[in-house]
């Protein structure tokens, strides 16, 4: 009997261990998550049938700290590459400028090109399926306003149409349907 046990016990571990390698073979992931601020304006082509493709910096920065020792960490910035097609690329050309703070999913990908001099170089690439702009917004003269705020110039003018929901209480009295 406990012969049984031991014989039982090798062959479990073993099963378990061989899907638990075949799991890592099986299993892969290629996803990217940013938020950072654009280091430059956009810059979008159209190729053919009128496809866009937008190619722009994105900087994230961790933040520097002090160490208990009191070494300072300065802080560290990464520069990615970000690429967008279609329809993101088109909004990118419309609303995203330099400083946008944007929140990106994508995933990674190389490839190689021959430079001017015949060398093969390599580039790293973020390609995004989601982007989605944060923090401030750019009024009409350039500047950066809270996302609810309206610009100062969009403030001081009175509003043109009248919610046309709500009319004169006197005459919507009269027109009850009860």
């Amino acid at each position: 009997m406990i012969k049984n046990l031991a014989v039982q016990k090798i062959t479990t571990n073993f099963d378990a261990s061989f899907l638990h390698s075949k799991l890592y073979l099986i299993m892969s992931v290629n996803k990217v998550i940013l938020v950072g601020n654009v280091g430059k304006d956009p810059d979008v082509r159209y190729l053919e049938k009128n496809v866009a493709v937008a190619n722009f910096p994105l900087a994230t920065t961790e933040k520097g700290y002090k160490m208990s020792n009191g070494t300072e960490v300065p802080d560290r910035t990464e520069w990615h590459n970000i690429v967008v097609w279609r329809g993101l690329a088109e909004f990118c050309e419309k609303y995203v400028k330099k400083g946008s703070q944007l929140f990106i999913e994508g995933k990674l990908k190389t490839r190689s090109y021959d430079d001017k001099s015949g060398n093969k170089r390599y580039i790293t690439e973020i390609y995004a399926d989601t982007l989605q702009l944060l923090g401030r917004r750019p009024d009409g003269n350039g500047e950066n306003r809270p996302q609810g705020e309206q610009s100062t110039a969009a403030a001081q003018q009175p509003a043109v149409e009248a919610d046309p929901f709500v009319g004169n209480a006197a005459e919507s009295a009269d027109d009850l349907p009860f």
